[in-house]
């Protein structure tokens, strides 16, 4: 059975004035305890749950052009005790941090690290990888791996022809992946303020992606590149190394949009852009080759799945995913689990004024399975107007929600988020 929030009658669709109302501001700040709670917060679930993403979406009233300038809010659900506490605060700026001189003024630091469960150069112990680009005519990326007490292990640099524009990566124990999407960069425009750098990214569909493996070895600088026919990505799922084959899966898109002066990004029509897909690309280490394979159709976008498989070999995967399998771009209403041994989905559906954000993962205690464990993901209620905290059970995603805790108000829609094990804010 597939839960819902205002479980939704046979064919009805979302609305997408409902839909808009995700992007209002908050200007509020709060800090309270969740009361207001559908089943039972597990015991076990101890730790604080960060999300980001814009807070203020208008300024004096009048509406910013893009949710990526709006102000910056960070919302935390702390968990201790059977019992959560919700606050959120906008960004004070305090400051640059160069990561104690790891870093030079200019230089730049990518929005999505790994973590290594297991660094084979560290005798087993975790580590952060993560990477700069300077894009040019040729671009340079930068790898930095860090211990868990944010010592630099490793730094190193390597040039790949052409202009990078790089979102996200993937690791393996041997390598940094990046992909390198097919656009045009020009500057200029941007330079002289007349557009701003989105308007500047021109995407050509006529021309390959370049996969780059950088060893993640200093001492091993064959870079090696492959040329696949991969539409733009913009996040990574997972990867991992079998024999002489390397296995990457990717959310895919066929074209990418050129953004326009002025446009207004909650007049979308869903219909008339490509939606994210799950595929597979494997790597032929031997004799260059690429095969790409279509793992999951529904439109879908966020993945996450178990920490501790990040470069491993693994099975369970959960994304957010439209509520209907139709291979059309829709808004994200629901947690998808995909079983990549036996095929088998899990939909968990909120339906259809629910809309739901990136799901994060939280391993249980002890756990010995790799779906054992927790989904939580922040669904946005438009017909309410406020937002709820969804805990779904990594085993059984399709059933009773573990809990769904209720805020007093809505969160706008974010970016990303995080779990840390540490509870930062503690509730009464």
């Amino acid at each position: 059975m597939t839960n819902t929030i205002n479980q939704p009658a046979s064919n009805q669709t979302y609305s997408i004035e409902e839909w808009k109302r995700g992007y209002d501001s908050q200007p509020n700040e709060y800090d309270y305890e969740i009361t207001e709670i559908e089943g039972e917060i597990p015991s076990e679930l101890s730790g604080t749950l960060f999300r980001n993403g814009p807070g203020l979406l208008d300024i004096g009233g009048t509406a910013i052009h893009h949710p990526f300038d709006g102000d910056g809010m960070i919302s935390a659900f702390s968990f201790q005790n059977g019992k959560a506490h919700y606050r959120n605060r906008f960004l004070e700026t305090l400051g640059i941090d160069y990561l104690d001189g790891v870093l030079e003024p200019g230089d730049a630091f990518a929005a999505h690290p790994w973590i290594d469960p297991n660094c084979d150069m560290d005798d087993g112990a975790p580590c952060m990888v993560n990477f700069r680009v300077d894009p040019g005519l040729s671009s340079k990326i930068t790898l930095f791996e860090f211990a868990p007490d944010g010592k630099l292990l490793r730094r190193h640099s390597h040039s790949v022809p052409g202009f990078s524009f790089i979102h996200d990566f993937i690791i393996t124990p041997k390598y940094a992946i990046f992909f390198q999407n097919p656009v045009n960069f020009n500057p200029f425009p941007f330079l002289l303020g007349m557009k701003g750098a989105g308007e500047c990214v021109e995407f050509q569909p006529q021309k390959p992606t370049t996969v780059i493996l950088i060893p993640r070895d200093p001492n091993n600088t064959e870079v090696k590149t492959f040329s696949v026919e991969s539409g733009f990505v913009f996040h990574h799922a997972n990867a991992f190394e079998k024999g002489n084959k390397i296995y990457i899966d990717s959310i895919a898109y066929q074209t990418l949009p050129q953004v326009q002066p002025n446009s207004d990004y909650k007049e979308v029509d869903f219909d008339r852009l490509d939606p994210g897909q799950l595929w597979r690309f494997t790597l032929n280490l031997e004799n260059d080759e690429v095969q790409r394979e279509m793992l999951e159709s529904r439109c879908c976008e966020f993945p996450t799945h178990n920490p501790s498989k990040v470069g491993r070999d693994y099975r369970y995967l959960y994304i957010g995913a439209a509520p209907e399998d139709s291979g059309r771009n829709a808004p994200l209403q629901g947690i998808l689990k995909l079983d990549l041994e036996t095929k088998k989905h899990q939909l968990h559906s909120f339906a259809p004024s629910g809309f739901v954000s990136e799901p994060i993962f939280v391993p249980k205690p002890n756990s010995t399975q790799e779906d054992e464990g927790w989904v939580l993901t922040l669904v946005y209620d438009g017909k309410k107007h406020r937002s709820t905290l969804a805990i779904l059970n990594g085993e059984n995603l399709a059933g009773d929600p573990v809990a769904l805790l209720h805020l007093k108000h809505h969160v706008p829609y974010g970016l990303h988020g995080s779990w840390c094990d540490e509870v930062f804010v503690e509730g009464n």
